[in-house]
């Protein structure tokens, strides 16, 4: 009997858990980021191509990738496939546990710069690359940046991957 009733206990709790973290909204950073004026990451990559001027903005995105050792970065995909990488001003974090797909909005600047070897190589290693693909990074890249300063992390419809 006392069997069952952990049991029972254990999976009650286990729904709950699971239901707040469907559930969850969190906002981060310094920033308090709202929908307002929000824009797409298709719309960011268009107006950056066309200006090398910094751009404040906040972006709406699903969450391409989350830094599994800190939460210190995170990707949104590009129309053109390829990772946008945004790392948090001042070094806020996330929960590194952040599902991939997690709609989100995120306030910050995008510039463009060039970006290190040893920092390329950082964010592979902290991305979980092999030491394989991380020593096949040799080359620092020019590329469209974003430093964030606030996120709201949005509930993930269960099914949708907007």
């Amino acid at each position: 009997m006392k069997l069952k009733v952990a049991f029972l206990l254990s999976l009650v709790l286990g729904l709950f858990a699971c239901a707040n973290v469907k559930n969850a909204k969190a906002d981060f950073g310094e920033f308090k980021v709202t929908s307002t004026d929000a824009i797409s990451i298709a719309e960011l990559v268009n107006i950056m191509d066309k200006s090398k001027t910094p751009y404040t903005t906040t972006l709406k995105a699903p969450l391409s990738a989350v830094c599994q050792n800190a939460g210190c970065w995170v990707q949104v995909a590009k129309p053109d496939g390829k990772p946008l990488t945004i790392r948090f001003k001042n070094h806020f974090t996330i929960p590194p546990s952040t599902p991939i797909g997690t709609e989100s909005l995120i306030h910050g600047v995008a510039y463009w710069d060039t970006v290190s070897v040893k920092a390329l190589r950082h964010y592979a290693e902290d991305a979980g690359k092999t030491m394989d693909e991380i020593n096949k990074i040799t080359q620092p890249e020019f590329k469209l940046n974003f430093e964030g300063d606030g996120i709201k992390l949005l509930t993930l419809e269960k099914g949708k991957n907007k």
